[in-house]
């Protein structure tokens, strides 16, 4: 399959595919993808400290309260991502008429909990 026609799959082409790759239709602005990599970044910063809080043999309490500053992280990753396909994605399928995106939407906010 061409580039192109990847690039333009929409939520309802995906529909049931594992393999679906799938591309925004508004790419990400290159502050907003910035701004997520650095979070993404430090998320990493703070795993491999775990990692090595283990090495050093730690106090399990310390490593928890560690392991929650990377939940509570990604859990604020994971908001600012969804904000942003409410904001763009959803919106732009629904202008199209493809209100199936409103129950996916749901599903996505219901896995994040």
């Amino acid at each position: 399959m061409g580039e192109d026609t990847e690039k333009n799959r929409g939520a309802e082409e995906c529909q049931g595919q594992e393999s679906c790759v799938r591309r925004k239709a508004t790419p990400r602005g290159e502050g907003e993808k910035k701004q997520l990599k650095n979070r993404l970044n430090r998320m990493a910063g703070q795993l491999n400290g775990i990692g090595k809080m283990l090495d050093e043999n730690r106090y399990c309490g310390d490593i928890l309260v560690q392991v929650a500053a990377v939940e509570s992280a990604l859990q604020s990753f994971a908001y600012m991502v969804l904000q942003e396909h409410m904001e763009t994605c959803v919106v732009e399928e629904i202008r199209k008429g493809n209100l199936a995106v409103v129950k996916e939407a749901v599903e996505l906010m219901k896995k994040l909990k």
